[in-house]
């Protein structure tokens, strides 16, 4: 078994006395106060995360972005600079290789952030298309700060204004007399920013901040916020056999783009009808459903779980999952089998949870 990597702020982590577990390859916090504490915070005010554990490219090629239009569904030739667009990697089959965030400097050069357990196959990828792509991976820390109040905290920090920027604009700045990416993206369903930089000045940002009262939080924070916010999580929600228009990502395939991998199996899915569908599922009482636990439907298996906590937000039981198309209109009754007894489940609406504009 090979060694776990550590990030940059792993000492931070420990400092704080965090939970840590291996995750993608990496020795990360589950926790620092606790899930439910660490997760309202976000929710009504300011969390941190150590997210350096992300893979992070970077291709100075002014054509970088007309090539990558290729290798995703979305219409890239749309994106301004200063502008980011969530998309995803698709292989011949249309599967979903990586879900990444697309970010367009200037000049046509542009900056991606993968998965951490996908960053080598994906960048093996991606040189295949696009030879200069650059894995900055090592060279840089990225600190997620999250909530209601994170941009206002966080600007405090930053030296010229962030509060200007829309959601999914991103900016360099200057942090402590250091180039800093900065980006209105999250995967919380709350306001804030990611910032990537270097390692010495990413201690000193996260120390800084959490002595400002922004709370350490940890894997598992991450996974119910990102849950109830229906977000997609690769290896679970999304791989290589689950195209996007079954995971519910309409929004990112665009169809009258030409000629980009996988655009054929799109096409075909759409005029077929497709055979299965990313639904949000709500349990009855307090039973929880996890990964890959059977969905049934009178008395048949029909799909499996991919995700599925207590919502702390709304302190009741919730899942996403997959099943046949037929099944999954609003208000479909399911159940579930959690350990070895089936529980009542319904078709609710995603996301679970939306913040308040």
């Amino acid at each position: 078994m090979s060694e776990l990597q550590r990030t940059p702020l792993y000492q931070q982590s420990i400092e704080l006395k965090g939970r840590m577990t291996a995750f993608a390859g990496w020795e990360m916090p589950v926790q620092f106060s606790g899930l439910t504490t660490e997760h309202q915070a976000v929710r009504n005010n300011a969390g941190i995360f150590d997210i350096s554990h992300m893979g992070k490219f970077f291709s100075p090629d002014p054509n970088s972005i007309n090539l990558l239009q290729q290798l995703v569904p979305s219409d890239l030739s749309k994106l301004q600079v200063g502008a980011a667009q969530y998309t995803v990697l698709l292989n011949e089959q249309a599967g979903v290789i990586d879900d990444i965030i697309v970010y367009l400097e200037a000049a046509g050069q542009i900056t991606l952030i993968v998965n951490a357990a996908t960053k080598d196959a994906d960048l093996q990828w991606l040189r295949r298309y696009i030879s200069d792509i650059q894995d900055l991976s090592a060279d840089l820390a990225l600190i997620a700060v999250q909530g209601p109040q994170a941009v206002n905290i966080l600007q405090g920090f930053v030296e010229g204004s962030i509060t200007h920027l829309p959601n999914f604009g991103h900016c360099r700045a200057q942090v402590y007399g250091t180039e800093a990416f900065i980006a209105r993206t999250g995967y919380t369903g709350e306001d804030g920013c990611e910032v990537m930089l270097p390692p010495a000045a990413a201690v000193k940002l996260w120390q800084e901040l959490v002595a400002a009262g922004v709370t350490p939080c940890g894997l598992g924070a991450r996974d119910t916020l990102r849950l109830e916010a229906a977000m997609c999580l690769y290896g679970q929600e999304l791989s290589s056999i689950i195209n996007p228009l079954e995971a519910g990502l309409n929004w990112l395939v665009h169809l009258d783009k030409p000629n980009f991998i996988g655009r054929d199996v799109l096409v075909a899915a759409k005029e077929q009808g497709l055979q299965r569908k990313l639904v949000g599922l709500e349990l009855e009482g307090r039973h929880i459903a996890r990964h890959d636990y059977p969905i049934y439907h009178q008395g048949h298996e029909v799909g499996l779980v991919t995700s599925g906590t207590l919502s702390p937000t709304l302190g009741k039981p919730i899942a996403l999952g997959y099943v046949p198309t037929a099944l999954s209109k609003l208000g479909q009754e399911l159940a579930i089998e959690i350990r070895g007894q089936q529980y009542p489940a319904r078709v609710v609406k995603k996301p679970f949870y939306k913040r308040a504009k």
